[in-house]
């Protein structure tokens, strides 16, 4: 899939270089292209915190046509704009600013999938948000039937997919209801020949009531009325990373697991009242850690690939994410004031991050 990798991080020092905003420039004075290499490769991306940038954000969501009106804070009325400036500053190294044209040229002919519920489309629309402001005057089309979107860039020859899939394992109809098969992931087949796979799952598993999408969950051929959502989730995830050792040459495809995106109901895990949500925050928390500590969900996550012959890069950005209590659409999403969306993030906003983070990553 083109460079080598000590070639492409001399080729992308160079690239940020000239890019990057003032301070972080200033950081890499006098610094040789090898020396800017071994910082890349040695930096812990996801230990940092936000810092005001007036370059922010990357594009406007005003500039991106095919945004979803739920990601779309600002055409909702949100009054504030503050939360759009933050940037994410590693503790100690610098995060390569995302250059959407070397992306456009280095992926040109190639094929990328997310893969996963609804923060997998938010991840999807920001990707393809910036890779439009990049290139503005590009054609594109975006064509989205069912489960499957498809965004293409005609002049690059790039195409980034999204297949919607909220548990990753089999959700079928039988007689006896929706059944959720734990041990099953015949959806797979829809994933192969991809030069790239960003996955995701988790918010659907612990859904109930009206909102809970299956009936039975099978797993180990018995059916169950319901189990520790904990539980399930693993056993999903085991069955996904048997299907990537089965199923992914890595020499020919790279896969990414886009990590837990938090949510923010519940301001006892920042140190506010337990009825303060996202609504009417506008800054993120200060500092590298957030109170409550990593969720058992992202520690289980962890667990499995740790375990995995085959590489899956983990992008970490739980804790990252779980400072931006400002950053979701809460009631400035599709909704309106119906609802308050603590789940999902504003565009432009922190799945921006998420995405120089994997640019960043390759």
């Amino acid at each position: 899939m083109g460079y080598g990798f000590g070639g492409f991080l001399c080729f992308f020092a160079a690239i940020f270089l000239v890019s990057w905003p003032h301070e972080s420039n200033a950081k890499l004075e006098g610094a040789s292209s090898d020396e800017v290499a071994a910082q890349l490769s040695g930096c812990n991306f996801y230990q940092g915190s936000w810092v005001i940038d007036d370059t922010f954000p990357l594009y406007q969501s005003s500039s991106c046509p095919f945004i979803d009106k739920e990601f779309n804070c600002q055409k909702n009325g949100r009054p504030d704009k503050l939360y759009l400036k933050y940037r994410w500053q590693p503790s100690g190294c610098i995060l390569p600013r995302f250059n959407g044209l070397e992306f456009l040229t280095r992926y040109k002919g190639k094929r990328i999938m997310f893969v996963g519920d609804s923060l997998s489309l938010n991840q999807w629309q920001s990707l393809t948000c910036m890779l439009h402001a990049a290139v503005p005057g590009s054609r594109y089309t975006v064509d989205r039937q069912n489960d499957l979107s498809t965004f293409t860039m005609p002049e690059y020859g790039i195409s980034i997919y999204l297949s919607h899939n909220d548990f990753l394992v089999d959700l079928v109809k039988e007689k006896v209801g929706r059944v959720l098969r734990l041990d099953s992931i015949v959806g797979g087949n829809a994933w192969k020949g991809f030069d790239m796979l960003i996955f995701n799952t988790w918010h659907w598993y612990i859904h109930k009531g009206s909102k809970q999408p299956w009936d039975y969950i099978e797993m180990g051929g018995r059916y169950y009325t319901d189990m520790n959502r904990l539980v399930a989730f693993k056993a999903g995830l085991i069955t996904w990373s048997k299907w990537v050792e089965s199923n992914i040459n890595p020499a020919v495809t790279r896969v990414f697991f886009q990590g837990i995106s938090p949510t923010h109901y519940n301001g006892e895990e920042w140190k506010e009242s337990e009825s303060t949500a996202c609504d009417g925050q506008t800054q993120p928390l200060s500092g590298s850690m957030y109170p409550a500590g990593l969720p058992s969900e992202a520690i289980v996550l962890k667990e499995v690939l740790s375990k995995m012959s085959k590489p899956v890069q983990l992008l970490d950005i739980t804790t990252l994410s779980q400072l931006r209590k400002d950053g979701h659409p809460s009631y400035y999403g599709n909704n309106g004031r119906k609802e308050n969306d603590c789940s999902h993030w504003c565009l432009a906003g922190v799945p921006d991050t998420w995405n120089e983070l994997l640019y960043a990553s390759l």
